[in-house]
């Protein structure tokens, strides 16, 4: 049986959750969201959960070893036959060399899919979801797309130097981009 692994890249309100959820709702593969493991890591509290809750209130990045070490935690409890989506994971160029690293390892085949939207597109899309859903993080938008631009930029060109990008159109209503997903998925 074919093993599918996928990742959503992109900037902050570019679809990656929404995304990751409709393929998921066609595909029955379940979805990883690295915020939800990090969100997990606060629940817990203690000096980490403290400490993180201040850094992702603020817009930041948290630093790749804990990112990586809540992806290399999902990726682990995958089945071997099992196929999965993964949003929020590859955000700075450590992570993104530590995926390729372990899904060379575990011979898992691997595809990374970089959601394009424009900064206002983004900023929009937040402002919404900040009224709807009350995220903590979404009123720090404009440090999130600078550490957008700081450390994933980075990792999209890496991933794109390497032949290992595809780019969708992150713009235009969920069900087309979904649409257009599944075609680049051959699905």
């Amino acid at each position: 049986m074919e093993t599918h692994t996928i990742f959503f890249i992109g900037k902050p309100g570019s679809g990656k959750g929404t995304q990751a959820q409709l393929l998921s709702d066609t595909t029955g593969w379940p979805v990883i969201s690295t915020s939800n493991g990090l969100r997990e890591i606060v629940a817990g509290g203690g000096d980490a959960g403290h400490t993180l809750k201040e850094s992702m209130d603020s817009g930041f990045l948290t630093p790749h070893w804990l990112a990586s070490f809540v992806y290399l935690k999902s990726i682990f409890s995958v089945p071997e036959d099992g196929s999965v989506i993964f949003d929020g994971a590859n955000r700075t160029l450590p992570e993104a060399k530590i995926v390729i690293d372990s899904l060379k390892w575990l011979d898992r085949p691997f595809t990374i899919l970089h959601l394009q939207a424009s900064d206002e597109e983004v900023c929009a899309r937040v402002a919404l979801r900040k009224e709807k859903e009350g995220r903590k993080d979404d009123h720090a938008m404009q440090q999130r797309l600078k550490e957008y631009y700081d450390l994933t930029e980075e990792v999209i060109q890496f991933y794109r130097a390497q032949g290992l990008l595809i780019d969708i159109n992150g713009e235009g209503a969920p069900e087309a981009i979904a649409q257009e997903v599944r075609e680049a998925l051959k699905l």
